[in-house]
């Protein structure tokens, strides 16, 4: 078991060497296109082309993986859960009324093998109504009218909701408002759960950032205590964390209660439903709603690929496994990314996350005018990007870990996690100005066929690539929610034509961010603010 806490104050040596490696190998890159230009254009216009093919490829797989997942995430929305979490019950009996449905409906040949595997199992396992659900709710300043849609989407969930306890995790720092959010929220809703706790999360306690994660740790703990009280084995309770914007598919919960019922070792999981920012897409400017759809696109290709999947913003973990590792960090803010890596090492690698691919519905950022927008949108993709901050961890919890946990494992997911940052950084530059650079920076290279081919080449790529963006957009309005009657049908054509920005916020939101994250770990000027994003509802 690997113990490592993210360190307050002065950092060591190799801690701050893996701070400062994500900016150095960002910045970088860059760098080593301008030098190789100026020495050999030819050499710079290779590494260029190299660069563009590579993602020309990538974004081949990523289109396939975007229709493949929104493909599957329909398919498994539509399913009964609920009538499946009751096949649980008794496994011999539904594997009888199994004998006469045709085996052609989807997933229900994985739906009979796992209930042959628990009918034939000498082993306990709990029973649906053993379960118990803590669904912690954070609020910081939300007011009543972003909180309300996600209690009432939670309670239209397809479940006994009496096996529910709603915990209100609330900021004292947020003050009377959220104060009186609370009260509003157990006033109307309070008595259609097991239980509501209100917990409020106090001021200034030290070894703490102001972040959700605090928040989510110090609730975590009252919530245990409750569950001590109450007699309840918290083996078999459940904790899924919720931002107060957050809206459940009806079929959350029983999906959720019939996968950790399924799985031998569920406390060495987490699950991950698909976060889709989508509940306002039709009020927010253009740019925030590409950026938007870019990220619930990333979470949908994201639930096709378990072994890479992490935890982010939504998502569901054992109570009995949070109590051992003290629920979340207090000391980043990025708490939902930090989690998979704390979690993994805690239990010497012998950890992994669940796709569920049923949608949690987030909202989009909106701003009380276009300009504020955009300046939230940068503060949220920012947060998102300081995960850089992880590189580090990893490192040193690599270099710390337990004798259960080889090298090799840890070290390639370190890779990955390190090559996800530098790429989000360095790609759309270099796809967007890398051709000129070369003819820029040593002008008589023109006369050299590959330097002045290099933007035509680069451009007939960008062209062919279009397809995989046709296939984005289409993809995108079959995703979008009702079109409200307060928009005419003219909206869907901006739907359409916002998709030409995308090379503006690649830059400007994406690399920008990335680099601004990796600059202030590169001079050790950390995030210690937690810096909410700001979500109007338009009415």
């Amino acid at each position: 078991m690997t113990n490592i806490e993210i360190p307050l104050g002065k950092r060591t040596a190799f801690y701050r060497l893996f701070e400062m490696l994500p900016g150095i190998l960002s910045y970088g890159t860059i760098i080593l296109l301008f030098v190789l230009s100026f020495f050999n254009p030819v050499a710079g216009s290779i590494f260029v082309l190299f660069i563009v093919i590579v993602m020309f490829t990538k974004a081949i797989g990523i289109a396939f993986r975007t229709v493949q997942g929104y493909s599957v995430y329909k398919k498994t929305s539509r399913l009964d859960w609920a009538g499946r979490l009751k096949d649980l019950v008794n496994p011999v009996r539904a594997l009888q009324k199994f004998e006469k449905i045709p085996k052609k409906i989807y997933g229900i040949e994985q739906h009979i093998e796992n209930l042959q595997r628990l009918a034939g199992s000498s082993e306990e396992y709990p029973l649906p109504a053993d379960i118990q659900h803590g669904v912690f709710v954070f609020i910081y300043k939300e007011n009543y009218d972003i909180v309300a849609p996600t209690i009432e989407a939670l309670l239209k969930s397809d479940y006994n909701m009496k096996q529910v306890f709603l915990v209100l995790a609330y900021e004292e720092r947020g003050g009377e408002p959220a104060k009186q959010t609370v009260d509003q929220i157990i006033k109307k809703f309070g008595k259609r759960f097991g239980d509501v706790l209100a917990i409020m999360h106090p001021d200034n306690l030290p070894d703490e950032v102001m972040g959700k994660g605090p928040n989510a740790t110090f609730a975590g703990r009252k919530f245990a205590e409750y569950v001590k009280k109450q007699k309840i084995n918290p083996e078999n309770v459940i904790v899924t964390t919720l931002d107060a914007d957050n809206r459940v598919d009806r079929n959350y919960l029983p999906y959720l209660t019939y996968e950790w019922i399924i799985a031998p070792n569920r406390q060495r999981l987490a699950y991950q439903p698909i976060c889709l920012f989508t509940n306002n897409i039709w009020d927010v400017p253009a740019p925030m709603r590409v950026v938007a759809v870019g990220n619930s696109f990333w979470n949908v290709i994201s639930s096709m690929r378990p072994h890479l999947l992490r935890n982010f913003a939504s998502h569901s973990q054992g109570l009995q496994a949070l109590i051992e590792m003290d629920f979340w960090s207090k000391r980043t803010i990025v708490e939902d990314g930090h989690q998979y890596w704390r979690s993994y090492f805690h239990f010497d690698g012998d950890y992994s996350v669940v796709p569920l691919r049923v949608a949690v519905g987030q909202d989009a950022v909106l701003s009380s005018t276009f300009w504020k927008s955009l300046v939230a949108q940068f503060v949220q993709v920012r947060r998102w990007a300081y995960g850089a901050s992880d590189i580090a961890y990893v490192a040193q919890c690599i270099k710390n870990r337990g004798k259960n946990l080889k090298f090799w494992s840890p070290f390639t997911r370190f890779m990955r996690l390190l090559d996800s940052h530098v790429t989000q950084a360095v790609i759309a530059p270099i796809i967007a100005f890398g051709g000129w650079i070369p003819l820029l920076v040593n002008p008589e290279a023109s006369i050299s066929l590959p330097v002045h081919e290099l933007p035509i080449m680069i451009g007939t790529i960008q062209q062919v690539a279009m397809a995989g963006l046709a296939v984005t957009i289409f993809t995108s309005f079959a995703m979008l929610p009702p079109r409200p009657p307060r928009y005419k049908r003219s909206r869907h054509f901006l739907m359409l034509i916002q998709w030409v920005l995308m090379p503006v916020t690649s830059i400007c939101y994406a690399s920008a961010s990335a680099y601004y994250a990796q600059t202030r770990l590169l001079f050790a000027r950390y995030f210690t603010v937690f810096e909410t994003t700001e979500k109007l509802v338009k009415k």
